[in-house]
């Protein structure tokens, strides 16, 4: 009985022990006899008895060890038996030994958001920006990302925040707000090829925000402002440029076409001159021939001349003294027989002159005929 009585004590304390909440002693640091800092120390849940200062609470809590478990979909358990690793329950029904089997890390599978906070970092042109982020990371290895690192979320923290400053460092402001997709992967590569013991792989890592200084904002603003006011001058003086060169040359083509109307008007108005002036003159060479003709038929042509003649002759005579005009008229004004005798004299030498014209004329038409019908052996 008293030993079934110690048993059941035993028990009971041991349940009071695992039920209790946890106390979190504190260092003092003593100065002059009173304490002026207070450290707060968390030991590990792994139950170890080793101290963790930043023992990260993504990790899920561990469950009780009792004979048959069942493991989550997408989790872990990292099983030790007597304090050594033993092996690493999947999803699914698990049987375990109790008091010599024990859970000691739970792990996701499962992609998760690790919060960046804020930091400072310096860039090439010693430019201080203030940049936070998100980093997605995933375990691949549950035993690396239990016993290759302490906590392996911080781990991952600390480096994507080491990392960011050291890719910071090497760019210009204007090349980590233009290379922003370029920076996240060169940090995710980063990440990646450190935390590859770690059992942990970084997804992609996303720059949230980032806040230059003051000034440095405000003269960013005002060359954004600068920027815009130039490219508005510039489509300004571009459209008062394109206007001019259109009205150039509209004012081109109208002056040219002006000038090809007015070319053709001249053109046209000189053929119909022209083909007047031709028209009068083969009207007045048919109306001279029929005129010749008919004196050369007629048999008294040459007194039908004389008396046309003299007809003309009153007539302009008679024009002249209805205007009081100043003239000046041959001596013998009087002897209109005279003026009749000299023009048929003038018309007799025409005459003469045009038979003998006409009669050379014959000939020579007489010799280009006799002289092309002509045969190669007449001619030799």
């Amino acid at each position: 009985m008293a030993s079934l009585a110690r048993t059941r004590l035993v028990s009971r304390s041991r349940i009071l022990h695992a039920t209790r909440p946890q106390i979190i002693p504190t260092l003092a640091v003593f100065g002059s006899g009173a304490p002026v800092a207070t450290i707060p120390i968390r030991y590990n849940s792994g139950g170890s008895g080793s101290l963790n200062f930043f023992q990260s609470s993504r990790n899920a809590p561990r469950p009780a060890n009792t004979i048959i478990r069942f493991v989550p979909q997408q989790t872990a358990y990292i099983v030790e038996r007597m304090g050594k690793f033993n092996r690493i329950l999947n999803p699914g029904i698990a049987i375990l030994i109790p008091i010599i089997d024990k859970i000691q890390y739970v792990k996701s599978l499962k992609e998760s958001a690790i919060e960046i906070p804020s930091q400072s970092a310096i860039t090439a042109d010693n430019v201080t920006l203030d940049i936070d982020g998100v980093l997605y990371i995933r375990v691949f290895d549950a035993y690396k990302a239990s016993y290759g690192v302490e906590d392996a979320d911080y781990a991952v923290q600390q480096l994507a925040q080491t990392t960011m400053r050291s890719e910071i460092g090497q760019l210009t402001l204007d090349h980590v707000l233009k290379e922003r997709q370029q920076l996240n992967v060169n940090i995710t590569q980063a990440i990646n090829e450190a935390a590859a013991d770690w059992g942990i792989k970084c997804l992609r890592y996303e720059i949230r925000d980032i806040h230059p200084p003051a000034n440095v904002l405000e003269a960013m603003h005002r060359q954004v402002s600068a920027e815009r006011s130039k490219r508005a001058e510039i489509l300004d003086s571009e459209g008062h440029r394109q206007s001019a060169i259109n009205i150039a040359e509209g004012r081109r083509e109208a002056v040219i076409l002006a000038s090809e109307a007015q070319k053709a008007e001249v053109i046209n108005r000189a053929t119909g001159e022209a083909q007047e002036i031709l028209l009068k003159a083969k009207a007045t060479a048919e109306g001279i021939r029929n005129v010749a003709q008919a004196i050369a038929e007629s048999p008294k042509g040459g007194d039908a001349v004389s008396l046309k003649i003299a007809e003309q002759y009153v007539e302009a005579f008679s024009k002249l003294a209805k205007e009081s005009n100043t003239i000046v008229v041959p001596s013998q004004l009087g002897d209109i027989g005279g003026w009749i005798a000299s023009g048929m004299g003038i018309y007799n030498k025409i005459k003469e002159s045009s038979s003998e014209s006409l009669a050379k004329s014959e000939v020579i038409d007489d010799i280009t005929t006799s002289g092309e019908s002509a045969t190669p052996t007449d001619k030799e």
